[in-house]
């Protein structure tokens, strides 16, 4: 009997993601460029339904036509790679899934090199770690549509489910699906950033322990901001050192990692004139937590500002935060819709704005309870220019914003960096102003450079001689 599916790529995500299917019935025939790692799998396993194989001939042969071959590689060289080593094996109508994190750019790349040779190629957001890779995750397919109905109830088999309604929909030609799911990892650093900085003011302002700051993220978790990235912030909170007996946060060195989605979300904003600066914000914020040996050796040198430590009140303090956190989120969405907006229109994508939130509902990283308001908002308004002006989260914003302003002027006064809060609160209120002071700018380019300017009074394009 052939195989109904193939994933090449067996480490953490590859494995769960082949377990995920052939728990769902699927037979699911698997592949390693390395033995081990095969071999590792097998050794777990007395499951039936997923077959080894050793050779790429061996692996592309036992699959059903059309033969649906799923990566789960390293973005980069390697899947150009293994696409290298596949081609001699497949035939006209083949399909083959890049579930890796891969640049959109490179996927648009392989999808034409592919499609001139009758290969079908279906660039796919994969999100939810290595749990939801075994239990579920939230899955952004993009390229043919035909192509995708092929392997349609697959990913939705496999996919999460919110009320029993997939975490999977077509999401666009190309490579829509990787686009997307670079913009939701953009979305993700500057939510991850934003609960770090919360939990500075609550630690370095409010000089609460570990453990009630854990309490409060629970709390908040039963309310409007539940989601995931705070329910496991509690519980990271919670977690104790083995070797020290101390909070295990309080061990970790404070140098955070990227992999490169967060920086392609901001490249790609800046290159179409997107405004993006939350999550430019907590990009910039790896980096510089990268720093660490610059950054000690600076604290010894440079100083803060010299004021007076009053004493805060503790609940309404924590209410206030509460409330910068929450419309901070919502100025990150906004930002990563409204990439998603202008960039559909700018490639022809037609992306489903409202699918896009239901199916982060579940599996993904960024889930969190006002998707379904996210989606209801496009819903109503497809053409929504901004999720702030929709009218749940106008109203939010506007009652929100005092905590935020609070929390913003409270970190700029006792010399604590909030980036991202600092950002929101910036975004937000340059959005608001119907008129900037851009005007300045362009008169600027235009004395120094005759670059002319429009009026607001006239029409047409004007230039002064300012001397």
């Amino acid at each position: 009997m052939f195989n109904s599916i193939g994933v090449i790529g067996l480490g953490v995500m590859g494995s769960n993601i082949a377990l995920n299917m052939a728990s769902k019935g699927e037979q699911v025939a698997v592949y390693n460029y390395t033995r081990d790692l095969t071999d590792q799998l097998v050794a777990k396993l007395d499951n039936q339904s997923l077959k080894p194989y050793y050779e790429i001939e061996d692996f592309v042969q036992s699959l059903e036509a059309p033969r649906k071959v799923f990566l789960m590689v390293t973005a980069g060289k390697a899947i150009d790679s293994v696409i290298h080593s596949l081609l001699p094996h497949l035939e006209t109508g083949d399909i083959i899934m890049d579930g890796g994190n891969s640049h959109y750019v490179d996927t648009e790349r392989r999808y034409d090199e592919l499609k001139a040779k009758g290969i079908s190629y279906l660039g796919i957001g994969v999100s939810g770690g290595e749990v939801g890779a075994l239990k579920g995750p939230s899955i952004m397919p993009g390229g043919d549509k035909d192509a995708y109905e092929k392997v349609a109830p697959i990913l939705t088999k496999i996919s999460a489910k919110v009320n029993n309604d997939p975490c999977c929909t077509y999401i666009g030609p190309k490579g829509s699906g990787h686009f997307v799911k670079m913009v939701h990892n953009g979305i993700e650093y500057a939510d991850m950033q934003l609960i770090a900085e919360a939990y500075t003011f609550l630690r370095e302002k409010l000089h609460l322990e570990v453990n009630e700051i854990a309490d409060i993220f629970e709390t908040w978790n039963q309310g409007e901001l539940k989601s995931y990235l705070i329910e496991i912030t509690a519980e990271i909170l919670r977690k104790k050192d083995e070797v020290t007996g101390l909070p295990l946060i309080d061990v970790i060195l404070d140098k955070a990692g990227q992999k490169g989605t967060g920086k392609w979300t901001s490249m790609q904003a800046i290159d179409n004139g997107i405004p993006a600066s939350i999550i430019t914000e907590a990009l910039f914020a790896r980096y510089i937590s990268a720093l660490k040996e610059e950054r000690v050796n600076a604290e010894k040198i440079l100083t803060g500002p010299k004021t007076v430590q009053q004493k805060l009140d503790k609940n309404e303090w924590i209410d206030y935060i509460r409330q910068a956190l929450y419309m901070g989120k919502v100025c990150a969405y906004a930002q990563g819709f409204t990439q998603y907006k202008m960039s559909s229109e700018l490639n022809g994508w037609d992306l489903p704005l409202k699918d896009i939130a239901l199916i982060f509902r579940g599996g993904c990283i960024i889930r969190a309870e006002f998707l379904n308001v996210i989606s209801e908002a496009y819903q109503e308004q497809p053409n929504l220019a901004n999720l702030l002006i929709s009218p749940y989260f106008a109203e939010k914003v506007t009652d929100y914003q005092a905590g935020l302003r609070k929390v913003v002027c409270e970190g700029i006064t006792s010399g604590i960096s909030f980036p991202c809060l600092s950002s929101s609160l910036n975004f937000y209120d340059s959005y608001r102003k119907g008129i900037s002071n851009a005007n300045i700018l362009q008169a600027q380019r235009d004395y120094f450079g005759a670059h002319t300017y429009e009026r607001r009074d006239l029409a047409g394009v004007f230039h002064t001689d300012w001397q």
